[in-house]
């Protein structure tokens, strides 16, 4: 399959996010990455119910919902009523990964597990052919802007050998630091969608540089 390019709402103009989702809705980009934080399971805090739900009113895309979030349970249904249409919850914040996995796909939301950049993706051996993707964090979660971690390319082979030994759909999904210099070696290493922030909001043409990122050579 092509990749996919989910650019990140954190990176986005607040005061101007109509503008910001319209823009994405007519560029070349296949999803919105909505990142959401509790001050808790991450040293920040972004946005709720109310924001997505505004997001979701305008886009014309999937939204690709990132929870770091402590005890990610108890908002199943709100980030449903909400509108997100893929709901990745992190591995070190579930207790009982497995009944938090079924009870999105219950929800009729596609199921995602992320992944802090120390935890090892054999962590999921046993989850895999459950989910619908995989999300490994190239940074440490909770701020935009940060610098790749470059052990992320070691990662991305080892999960999609996993993915193949046990016939599962995950895609795999990379998400810190994504930039014009290391997207095609991400694409190379394995991974099927790709989160950009400030990498697409800070660009003088944000919409060239979504195309950009979707090339594939």
């Amino acid at each position: 399959m092509k990749h996919l390019i989910a650019p990140s709402l954190l990176s986005a103009d607040f005061a101007n996010l109509q503008r910001d989702i319209e823009m994405i809705n007519g560029s070349e980009a296949d999803w919105f990455h909505v990142d959401v934080m509790d001050g808790m399971f991450v040293p920040n805090i972004s946005f709720g119910f109310p924001v997505i739900k505004a997001i979701k009113k305008h886009a014309t895309k999937p939204l690709d919902v990132h929870i770091m979030v402590e005890n990610p349970d108890r908002y199943l249904q709100q980030f449903k009523e909400a509108g997100a249409d893929i709901l990745t919850v992190h591995y070190e914040a579930c207790t009982h990964l497995h009944r938090t996995v079924q009870a999105i796909k219950a929800l009729g939301m596609k199921a995602g597990v992320a992944l802090n950049p120390h935890t090892p993706v054999n962590s999921l051996i046993d989850i895999i052919e459950d989910l619908d993707l995989v999300l490994i964090m190239s940074v440490n979660p909770g701020f935009g802007g940060q610098k790749f971690i470059e052990n992320t390319y070691h990662k991305i082979p080892v999960l999609k050998d996993i993915i193949r030994a046990t016939k599962s759909n995950a895609l795999i999904e990379v998400d810190g630091g994504v930039d014009l210099n290391n997207y095609k070696k991400l694409i190379e290493s394995g991974a099927n969608v790709l989160v950009a922030g400030n990498t697409v909001f800070s660009s003088s043409n944000p919409v060239q540089t979504i195309a950009t990122l979707k090339k594939q050579e």
